[in-house]
């Protein structure tokens, strides 16, 4: 990754920088957005913006630009950086002003885009699933009223470091994801996915009262369950409940679809799911939501 669009112009990486008065950076101020392309088209950029464009209006940020434009930029950015396909995080953040907390709106907000490659899989990811650990970091309450993909990040980060603490005691959690509670014991998401398991057939997931994120990939794969005749219900449930799944998996972007086969909880105790294996709605929903992006292995 060499370089980034900043505002529309592409910008050796090395060089690019933001004022020490952004407010992005001073008061973290700002949103972000993830996503991937797919045969060199960003996927369901339209709903991203509208996510970006509903948060930038709660904190008084201008959002003007259109889907074309960012398109424009990433495209620009994928062939500078010699990319086919890309993970691929745009950022907006609140750009200059005073000093000391604002009284108004921002003018002139900072856009960044940033390409990389997208990463590698395990080849048998999506076959074998990972692990997820329970974490006893809470996930913090939103920021509004639904909560923002905001540039504050501190939640998540104290949760990766609990997580990695697992990690380095034992090896077989390698490529885990962490799963953090409500302060009130309910489940709510992964550090960096929304979570959903199957129990006889009906799927379950937290619903956005517990302060999750409303995930883009979380809202298109509960549109494809409710296409193949697949109840759906939004829940607020304890731990335990995951361990009575037959299936589980996680969502995100970039991860699309991806199957737990093992639980961990804090007292380290395991638990296989699916016999260790993707289980088989899980398996259908992640080859509608591959066929809707139009994805070629």
């Amino acid at each position: 990754m060499q370089y980034a669009a900043m505002n529309g112009k592409l910008v050796q990486l090395a060089s690019a920088v933001v004022p020490l008065t952004d407010h992005g950076f001073l008061y973290g101020i700002g949103l972000f957005e993830t996503f991937r392309t797919y045969q060199g088209v960003p996927y369901l950029l339209e709903r991203h913006l509208e996510r970006m464009a509903a948060g930038c209006k709660e904190l008084g940020i201008p959002f003007t630009v259109t889907a074309a434009e960012v398109t424009d930029w990433i495209s620009r950015l994928m062939r500078a950086n010699n990319l086919e396909d890309a993970y691929v995080r745009y950022t907006i953040s609140a750009g200059e002003a005073p000093f000391g907390l604002p009284s108004g709106d921002y003018t002139e907000p900072t856009h960044i885009v940033l390409a990389k490659a997208l990463p590698e899989p395990s080849p048998t990811l999506y076959e074998r699933g990972k692990v997820l650990q329970q974490l006893s970091t809470p996930r913090n309450t939103p920021e509004s009223r639904i909560r923002f993909k905001s540039l504050h990040y501190m939640n998540s980060i104290l949760a990766k470091r609990e997580l990695n603490g697992y990690i380095q005691h034992d090896h077989r959690l390698q490529g885990a994801e962490g799963l953090q509670l409500t302060r009130e014991g309910y489940i709510a998401e992964g550090i960096v996915s929304n979570v959903f398991w199957v129990r006889e057939q009906v799927l379950y997931t937290p619903s956005l009262s517990t302060g999750i994120l409303p995930g883009i990939t979380r809202a298109v794969v509960m549109e494809i369950a409710a296409e193949q005749g697949v109840s759906c219900r939004e829940v607020e449930t304890p731990w335990r409940h995951l361990e009575q799944a037959d299936e589980i998996f996680l969502t995100g972007s970039v991860a699309e679809l991806v199957p737990v086969t093992t639980l961990h909880d804090l007292d380290g105790n395991e638990l296989e799911i699916s016999n260790g294996y993707i289980g088989p709605v899980t398996a259908v929903l992640l080859r509608m939501y591959r066929e809707k992006a139009g994805y070629t292995s």
